[in-house]
């Protein structure tokens, strides 16, 4: 079963929790049995799987040889492992990973993860994305990445706050408000945020310590973060639908839809198109699978998952087997967990209009051709759930500014720069007769080309 992914900026962000917590509270006695997430399958490689996609990309993009050189490696790859007291006095040894793919178009940018399955290659994989993901919305950053591989719900608030002050002053100089900028993914929060902000900003001269606000996004707005910041990654993916929906000519008011991984990405993406009159009738989690033909009400599956950990047991609903979820007949379907979780078996079972890739990576080549032979629009993840970097930036810009932006100024921007990356992949999918995918791939790829043409590659 799968567990939330987080609503971070590379697809889900603070997913370790049921409360969008994540990584920052203790499990509650109320939580289900079943905790941990099952690992992505293991004869597949998401960064195998994503220069796939990057080759077919670079074909129909046109690059330069030398800048096809350079987005296939990431530019720096930091490995630290260090050590760390429990509650209990002993000493456990961690490990933590920040890739840096690149970063021609401004400071690196990515997530932080706190996950058992975190590696080398999924992070490198990741950070690549967020390269891509900056170029296609408009947005100055360039792409990173990093977790730890630890389990967070087997740790208290102490030990976390540890780990990750801990990771953060070993990372150094390494990070920074305007080379390398964390914000919260998988099993890690605004919380956590604020940790590695503290610490940072405590490792800095006097005169300069509020100038290292922007060192992380994703923050408490109370600690310096942006109001719409925790859903935004949710946000945007319904400012996709949008324009999926108005290119159609659907109405979303009465359309319906199931969800897999109701953490935050998931849960506000839920609300908000219920919002819009959407119904939702199915939702999968790491604790099991539940439907209502007649509908599922977000808000109170919400209340339910923070007091019990998952959406198993929740009255309103029946449960139902994975694959009795996946067989749901609905209009859209929004995978907001982890990745490779549409595979050939469960595109084969969705009866569905359109997928839109909540989560990072969450359909496989075969589940993608699948989807394709039988009609089923895919919106792919780095501009279905490019939101969380889009409203980071936002929180960025604020801080460098020492301005406080009103949410609504913060979703018609996000809406605005959504809408700009729909039409610039949809015009160069429809000239080049390409997928989605590899449209908006190209078009960021495009983007990095230009600058490197214009700049020049030293010596």
């Amino acid at each position: 079963m799968e567990r939330d992914e987080a609503a971070g900026e590379n697809g889900a962000e603070s997913g370790g929790g049921a409360k969008g917590e994540g990584a920052a509270s203790k499990p509650t006695k109320k939580r289900p049995v079943v905790t941990e997430p099952a690992p992505p399958p293991a004869d597949l490689s998401f960064y195998e799987v994503h220069l796939q996609h990057l080759a077919e990309a670079i074909e129909a993009a046109e690059p330069s040889e030398a800048v096809r050189l350079i987005l296939r490696q990431p530019k720096s790859e930091i490995v630290v492992n260090f050590p760390v007291r429990m509650d209990d006095g002993a000493w456990r040894q961690y490990t933590g990973y920040r890739v840096q793919h690149n970063n021609i178009l401004g400071p690196y940018k990515g997530g932080m993860r706190f996950s058992p399955h975190v590696t080398q290659e999924e992070v490198k994989a990741l950070a690549a994305l967020m390269t891509y993901k900056c170029a296609l919305l408009g947005v100055p950053f360039g792409g990173a990445k990093g977790g730890i591989r630890i389990k967070p719900w087997n740790h208290s608030r102490t030990e976390l706050e540890r780990v990750t002050r801990r990771f953060t002053h070993d990372l150094g100089n390494n990070i920074g408000p305007e080379y390398d900028i964390p914000a919260p993914d998988m099993g890690t929060n605004a919380q956590t945020m604020v940790w590695m902000m503290d610490t940072y900003m405590n490792g800095s001269s006097v005169n300069q310590k509020n100038a290292m606000r922007a060192v992380v996004t994703g923050k408490s707005v109370s600690a310096g973060g942006s109001v719409g910041r925790d859903k935004a990654t949710g946000q945007g993916v319904v400012y996709a639908i949008d324009e999926w929906a108005e290119e159609r000519n659907f109405s979303l008011d009465g359309a319906t839809f199931t969800v897999q991984g109701f953490g935050n990405v998931g849960s506000h993406a839920a609300r908000i198109l219920s919002r819009a009159g959407a119904i939702l009738v199915g939702v999968n989690d790491h604790t099991g699978s539940i439907h209502n033909a007649s509908g599922i009400d977000p808000m109170a599956l919400s209340t339910w998952v923070a007091e019990h950990g998952g959406v198993s047991g929740y009255g309103r609903a029946e449960a139902c087997t994975r694959d009795e979820f996946f067989g749901l007949a609905a209009d859209l379907f929004i995978p907001a967990a982890l990745e490779f979780q549409i595979g050939r078996h469960e595109a084969q079972l969705l009866q569905v209009k359109c997928v839109a890739e909540g989560a990072n990576g969450p359909t496989t080549p075969e589940g993608e051709a699948v989807l394709t032979s039988k009609g089923i629009e895919i919106i792919p993840d780095i501009l279905a759930n490019a939101g969380g970097v889009v409203v980071s930036y936002f929180e960025w810009v604020q801080n460098r500014r020492s301005e406080t932006w009103l949410l609504s100024e913060v979703d018609s921007r996000l809406k605005y720069m959504l809408g700009n990356a729909w039409q610039r992949m949809r015009t160069f999918a429809r000239e080049r007769g390409v997928s989605p995918r590899t449209a908006s791939l190209a078009v960021a790829i495009r983007r990095l080309d230009e600058v490197y043409a214009e700049r020049g590659i030293f010596p």
